[in-house]
Parts: C-alpha cells; sequence; structure tokens
C-alpha cells in the first residue's frame, strides 16, 4: 500500500501537529505492520522526519500553507497516485486522486469564531469542513471533540473516530531538586487565558514566594499586535525579572524545564485534548488546569482545576503556592497519573491510526 503523508508540520519548529506526527512516524519505523508498506512524505521545505524515512521525502516547494495544500500537494499526489493520504492537521488537497484519512484534533473556530480574525475563521471553517466530508474517515482525540466535530461540522458520528494521542514517560526521574518554578508548555491563544496565569504569578505567587519563577514557552499567535505583555506592566522590576517569555524551546531544553518545576499551568478553556499538561504529568509536574468537560475526560483526577471568572488569579495563586511549596499537595495530585498515563500509549495510538488508514485505502 502506498501511502502519503502531508508531513509540512515537520518543518520548522514542529509543534501541535507537528510532534503528533513525529511520534506517529517513531512508532511506525519499528513496527512491522508498517514496513511492509510504501511511506511517502510530501513537504515544502526537509522535515524532521526519523531517519529510516529520510529516502521517503518528496519535497515540494511552495510556502505550505492553503495554496500550497490545494494544489501544488494536489498536482504532485496526482503524479504518484498513492493509494490512500493522511492528512494530520485538519485539512487535505480537495482534489486529492486517493482516498483521505484527516485528523481534525478540535474546532475552536467553528466553536468559538470570535477568537479569529473573520478571514482567517472562515478559510479554516470551509476547508476543514469539506475535508471532513470528502475524507473515508476524520479521526480526533477525544470524545469531546469527538462530539463537536459532529455538531459544528455536520459529520455525521459514525464517521468519527477517536484515537487518543500517547504520553512518553521517562525512563527515569529528573535528577536534582525541583525548584519553586512554575512551567507553562503551549502556542499562546486567546483561549489559553495565559495572562490570567501571569497575573497570577505577578500579584498573588511573587509576593508570597519572591524566589518563585514563571517560564512560559510558546509562540504568541493572538491577533497582531496583542500580547500578555500589560500583565506585567506594573509589576517591580524584580517580579518581572522573575518572569520569562521563550516562543521556542528545542526537546533537550524542554525536558530540563519538565525536570526543574514543582507546578505546570494551563489555563484553556477550549482543547480537543490538551496534551502539555499529560506530558507535565508524565516528568512528576503537578498541572493546574481550568474545569472543564476535555480536562476532566483527559486528566482524571490526576490534576488540580480552577473555574474561569473574577476570582481566577487569585485561585488559582493560592493553588501555585501550595504546589511550590508542600510537598504533600504535589504527591496527592502525582499518585493519581499512573492511572490516568496509562491511557495514553503512542505504541496503542500509532497500531489504531494504521488500522484506519489500511481501512481507507481499502486495504483491509
Amino acid at each position: 500500500m502506498k501511502v502519503a503523508i502531508d508531513a509540512r508540520e515537520l518543518t520548522g519548529k514542529p509543534t501541535g501537529v507537528g510532534r503528533y506526527l513525529r511520534e506517529l512516524l517513531i512508532e511506525w519505523t519499528a513496527a512491522p505492520d508498517a514496513a511492509r508498506h510504501d511511506w511517502r512524505l510530501y513537504a515544502p521545505a526537509p522535515p524532521d522526519v526519523p531517519a529510516a524515512l529520510a529516502g521517503r521525502v518528496r519535497i515540494v516547494p511552495g510556502r505550505g500553507g492553503t495554496a500550497w495544500e490545494q494544489w501544488t500537494l494536489a498536482r504532485a499526489l496526482a503524479a504518484e497516485r498513492p493509494d490512500v493520504l493522511f492528512a494530520p492537521g485538519y485539512t487535505a488537497p480537495l482534489t486529492a486522486p486517493c482516498p483521505i484519512l484527516v485528523a481534525i484534533h478540535d474546532v475552536s473556530f467553528a466553536a468559538r469564531p470570535d477568537w479569529f480574525s473573520a478571514r482567517e475563521g472562515a478559510r479554516r471553517r470551509f476547508v476543514t469542513r469539506w475535508t471532513a466530508r470528502r475524507a473515508r474517515k476524520v479521526l480526533t482525540i477525544s470524545e469531546f471533540s469527538r462530539g463537536e466535530i459532529v455538531r459544528h461540522l455536520g459529520v455525521p458520528p459514525g464517521h468519527v473516530r477517536v484515537i487518543p494521542l500517547g504520553v512518553r514517560v521517562p525512563d527515569a526521574p529528573a535528577p536534582g531538586p525541583r525548584e519553586p518554578m512554575v512551567l507553562y508548555v503551549g502556542s499562546i491563544f486567546a483561549r489559553r487565558h495565559v495572562d490570567l496565569l501571569v497575573e497570577a504569578f505577578v500579584r498573588h505567587v511573587a509576593p508570597a514566594l519572591p524566589q518563585a519563577r514563571l517560564e512560559l514557552v510558546g509562540e504568541n499567535r493572538l491577533p497582531r499586535g496583542a500580547s500578555v505583555d500589560h500583565a506585567l506592566a506594573a509589576a517591580p522590576a524584580e517580579v518581572r525579572a522573575q518572569v520569562r517569555f521563550r516562543s521556542y524551546v528545542d526537546e533537550a531544553t524542554l525536558r530540563e524545564l519538565y525536570g526543574r518545576a514543582s507546578a505546570f499551568a494551563f489555563l484553556s478553556e477550549y482543547e480537543g485534548f490538551g496534551f502539555t499538561p499529560l506530558e507535565a504529568m508524565a516528568h512528576g509536574v503537578p498541572p493546574v488546569v481550568l474545569d472543564t468537560p476535555v480536562a476532566r475526560e483527559s486528566y482524571g483526577e490526576a490534576v488540580a482545576r480552577v473555574g474561569l471568572g473574577p476570582d481566577t488569579p487569585a485561585a488559582l495563586g493560592r493553588v501555585l503556592v501550595d504546589l511550590l511549596t508542600t510537598s504533600a499537595a504535589r504527591a496527592t495530585l502525582l499518585r493519581q497519573a499512573p492511572t490516568v498515563l496509562s491511557r495514553y500509549d503512542w505504541a496503542r495510538t500509532a497500531a489504531d491510526t494504521l488500522a484506519a488508514l489500511e481501512d481507507a485505502a481499502g486495504a483491509r
């Protein structure tokens, strides 16, 4: 079976969809069931792929946006005629000359159009809706997202399959003591309320714990001109020095941050899954999240939850101070982590996704 993969999310600095696809490729290169297939990865620039797949990359020059997807990639697929196309990031060429398996992780652009510019929201809704209808099957990562896809994209329930993500648990605990550090990892969107996290740290955590630090890692995806810096503007210079923003770190640096942090904060009110709190949990860092349906589905009792409202910064500040200063508070949450993490395994995710690809191609 010739399997084509849209690998553009593995170019540049992979996050989100790119990390999802990379984990699948790692598992597929090691799986005997996957070795019998002919894998072909298409990208506008050299992607970061496992060495075993380096010879399977097709560079199709372009900018990697919607025009590249709908025209350039479609022409490349027409020339090689694969048996199935795996589109890991929401959309695919509507004129692809083969069956499509698409992964749609959330539909925030349809559920909350006010979070997007009119043009960007309309583009996402149009292409994603038609891709979902064109695809043989839609994959998603939680029951919450499955319901949202059915509701907002008009896809029949039987057309959507839930395959949760995996989490890699380190073989050994991080060396050295934990620091009074709060960590956030993820692209910065309005729905993730990073401004409230900064406010909670500035107004409630730093005054109580002058040695505490806040590390924020993620590209700013807020509307043009928007940022979370205003939450720091009125803070004393010594408090501002306790907060660090980075748009991206490599995997080694990210592991090091997880190994030092004592608490992880992720105040997202809308996610298809929410991967980084689970990743933090796997590294022994107790997460604090907003109390949402997908958070209850994904994280169980292994997280602390706060509500979204006027008192969110104060409530979050209290929880963070407790986690930073009380080992028993961290231990209470982390005792629940093994049960939660056992539900998320990349080998199982990859095997289920391969089976879905074979079904979509008619090879099973």
